[in-house]
């Protein structure tokens, strides 16, 4: 598919998911929910390998990079996140995760030698500041004091685990092995991790049948795990981590307007600003750069959208 049409689709169906996720909260154990969400949507993945007769067979070095993939990314991506939670409220969660960015601009430059760029550079300073902007009447209210420290802590570790299952993700590309059933995998021992941290914690493998519960742990799974996912990871191969991590910049920005559509949210002066940055820090990240040589012209092209 086209670049810019997967990263459409990602920002829309992430961004619409801070929307079904209100559904989840309530009788199950938010880990309960990870296990069932990544679970669900490593099954819908192989049974479509298995339809596509995408080999889901691969040695054992292998695996132990899945497991890795699927530890960081699926799993402790989401646990510490949820405990960031706990501490913080949503404002400040989506914006110390945001940061994310940042850490997959130095993780391709460790990882892989990626050129950091200005324009990138600027474009996610600009987004940043436009999620501040957008959330300032909740982050005005918050008083900085341990218990926010700690939320912010574990959130920027949540974001680190997620930039190095990124960088794992692009690896396992580079070592030719097929996204969708290296994913399933990862997606396999990401649950598997939430489904063992829920036994160490004692925590109940509740459910909750209602029809909200289960509408949104079914879109949550197919849409927010298997589509965007593969559209997501496609992305990070194809215009390289820094740019295609930019999308979690604009997952707040969806989330606004959904809020508008559907909950009634007013618009004030904050949000339109805030909004405008983050469109403006897109178009910074997106725009390529001017080429200084002949001889740097074919790399900018291949990363372009």
């Amino acid at each position: 598919m086209n670049n810019t049409f997967l990263y459409i689709i990602t920002v829309l169906i992430w961004g619409s998911t801070w929307f079904a996720i209100n559904f989840q909260i309530g009788k199950v154990p938010p880990e309960a929910s990870l296990v069932y969400r990544f679970g669900l949507a490593a099954i819908v993945l192989i049974a479509y390998c298995r339809w596509q007769k995408l080999s889901l067979n691969f040695e054992l070095r292998a695996h132990i990079q899945f497991f890795l993939f699927g530890l960081t990314l699926f799993g402790c991506n989401y646990y510490f996140l949820y405990i960031g939670q706990h501490y913080i409220n949503s404002a400040l969660t989506c914006i110390a995760f945001s940061c994310i960015m940042f850490f997959n601009i130095l993780n391709a430059r460790i990882w892989f030698k990626t050129a950091i760029t200005s324009n990138v550079v600027l474009g996610a300073v600009i987004g940043i500041a436009g999620i501040a902007t957008l959330f300032w009447p909740q982050l005005s209210d918050t008083e900085l004091g341990a218990q926010t420290l700690y939320g912010l802590m574990f959130c920027l570790i949540a974001a680190t685990f997620a930039s190095t299952g990124n960088m794992i993700s692009m690896k396992n590309q580079q070592k030719q092995y097929a996204l969708l059933p290296a994913t399933a995998w990862g997606m396999t021992y990401g649950a598997s991790f939430m489904a063992i941290m829920m036994i160490m914690q004692g925590k109940p493998f509740t459910f909750d049948w209602s029809i909200p519960y289960v509408s949104s742990l079914l879109f949550l799974s197919i849409f927010g795990s298997v589509i965007a996912f593969a559209c997501y990871l496609t992305l990070l191969n194809t215009i390289g981590a820094h740019r295609a991590s930019y999308a979690s910049i604009m997952f707040p920005g969806v989330a606004v307007v959904i809020s508008t559509l559907f909950e009634g949210f007013q618009w004030d002066s904050y949000t339109v600003i805030g909004f405008v940055c983050i469109v403006i820090g897109n178009i910074v990240v997106l725009t390529k750069p001017k080429a200084k040589s002949k001889a740097s012209t074919a790399d900018i092209a291949k990363d372009a959208v």
